[in-house]
């Protein structure tokens, strides 16, 4: 019914939050280069959380395009079928918050992991230029 919601919503918080870092890494560096240190070989984390954004938004479009085909969504308001009477609403927020967050949270963990092993790609290859 609406369980793309809480997946977009987390789309959008991440979405705000990685422009705010994009914006802290140029400043950084700017005076980085200014001072004459040198940039290192690092992804990015801004880079590594817009993996997270456009996994959060590809699903939740691919989900709200699933919910509009269902007959769902509907192009006026309430928007959602289910928003219609007060019993299909209850259901509907169940749904958020058991199938809308295990989503989220499960596409997050996975993107959790896809930062972990990048970090570990990036230190043993760190390692590899030290020892050689």
């Amino acid at each position: 019914m609406a369980c793309f919601v809480v997946p977009a919503t987390e789309a959008v918080v991440t979405t705000i939050i990685n422009k705010h870092i994009k914006k802290n890494e140029k400043k950084a560096e700017k005076e980085n280069s200014q001072n004459g240190i040198k940039e290192n070989d690092k992804i990015r984390f801004s880079e590594k959380l817009s993996w997270l954004n456009k996994m959060l938004w590809g699903g939740s479009a691919l989900l709200a395009f699933e919910h509009l085909w269902h007959g769902e969504i509907v192009p006026f308001f309430p928007f959602f079928t289910a928003a219609s009477d007060k019993a299909s609403l209850v259901t509907m927020f169940k749904e958020m918050a058991t199938v809308g967050v295990s989503m989220a949270v499960l596409v997050t963990a996975v993107w959790g992991v896809m930062v972990a092993v990048s970090s570990a790609i990036e230190r043993k290859s760190k390692l590899r230029e030290d020892n050689n």
